[in-house]
């Protein structure tokens, strides 16, 4: 289950939907449920209804709190036989809640935020974590963030990378060299550092802009007498992928906020070396200091000298892809997958233990009430 809208670009949805491709390719059946504005983006996939945009942890969330969204996620569970339900962000309001209230299976939840959520400050919310057989987070500061407002245990699972979709793809082709950056336009992801450091930069640099944001028009217009800056809107999947691999450096310029560096690993798996802010969510993945070039959040300055370096000296990319290429190995979705399984038969296995625990299906049955 994803609480954001999957017709809208996310890391948790790309999460989401990835994660249910590979335990397809193993075998296994899979439904992914969650809000959709529009058609949904693939076959497996239960529409919930459209998404309102809210604002949560710095940026805009597609969530879907409604009543009709609630009352589909209710007709899903009562028409599917679900052995376990995987629900990433457990505690956002919407379907992730609901799906919890209504505990029909055995439940595995994971956590992806960092940085604090006014989610957590909802009454009944501790309760409804106690719903879950196992929590996991995608990161220790996912995990910190969720003990602190809701205590219990978690477990730390990496988020995957589809890596022969990044390694296998074209790369778009470019005149000169050119930085390419992924993420909303909005304060937390740091756009504007990226911007400001462009006046520093080689002239021969083009930089690739993607997606948009509450930022978008006021940075094209403070920024319009740059011509090295391209402008490219939301951009699908595919694209996203081949211009990431055909760009000279991928730039993640974030301010705060970020529990897992999944762009960083999308580069890696790319070829593209990667310049980013000295975050402890990056930090996650360039753990040894050598898989990408880490510079303070918010430094222009900074900024520009690491991206110059990055673009001119040879030894510097060399050495930052092969310790990319080595690190996002770690990360292979296929081994994500695996390790879930794990987690959902042992989620599983606790249910079997604890049958009185119970769920909606049989508190409905000994009420007489067959909800249908």
């Amino acid at each position: 289950m994803s609480p954001y809208s999957l017709s809208s670009p996310g890391g948790v949805q790309s999460q989401v939907l990835a994660l249910a491709r590979a335990l397809n390719r193993l075998g296994h059946k899979v439904r992914v449920l969650g809000p959709c504005d529009g058609a949904p983006p693939e076959t497996g996939v239960t529409p919930l209804g459209a998404s309102i945009p809210t604002f949560a942890n710095g940026s805009i969330a597609p969530i879907a709190p409604d009543l009709a969204c609630t009352l589909r996620t209710i007709r899903a569970f009562r028409d599917e036989e679900f052995d376990v339900v995987h629900i990433h962000e457990p505690i956002c309001p919407g379907p992730c809640q609901t799906a919890l209230f209504l505990r029909s299976a055995p439940i595995v939840g994971t956590w992806h935020a960092a940085g604090g959520s006014k989610a957590y400050m909802t009454p009944g919310v501790r309760w409804l974590a106690t719903r879950m057989n196992i929590r996991t987070a995608v990161s220790q500061d996912a995990k910190e963030m969720a003990f602190e407002a809701l205590g219990g245990d978690y477990e730390v699972v990496f988020n995957g990378v589809e890596i022969d979709k990044f390694r296998n793809a074209e790369a778009a082709p470019s005149e000169g060299a050119t930085i390419a950056y992924v993420g909303r336009h909005e304060p937390r992801k740091g756009l504007e550092t990226l911007l400001k450091s462009v006046e520093s930069l080689p002239a021969n640099v083009t930089v690739w802009i993607m997606s948009d944001g509450p930022q978008t028009d006021e940075l094209q217009t403070k920024y319009r007498g740059e011509d090295r800056l391209r402008w490219l809107g939301p951009v699908s999947d595919e694209e996203k992928i081949s211009r990431i691999k055909g760009a000279d450096v991928l730039c993640v310029p974030s301010l705060r906020g970020e529990s897992f560096g999944i762009v960083l690993l999308e580069a890696m798996a790319a070829g593209t070396p990667v310049v980013a802010s000295d975050l402890p969510g990056y930090r996650n993945v360039a753990v040894n200091g050598d898989e990408a070039f880490l510079v303070p959040p918010g430094e222009a300055g900074m900024l520009a000298k690491a991206l110059t370096k990055v673009l001119t000296d040879q030894a510097l990319t060399q050495g930052l892809i092969e310790a990319g290429t080595k690190r996002v190995a770690e990360f292979a979705m296929e081994r994500l997958a695996g390790v879930y399984i794990e987690i959902y038969e042992r989620a599983i296995a606790i249910e079997k233990a604890d049958p009185e625990r119970g769920g909606w299906r049989g508190e409905l049955s000994r009420m007489g009430w067959p909800f249908r």
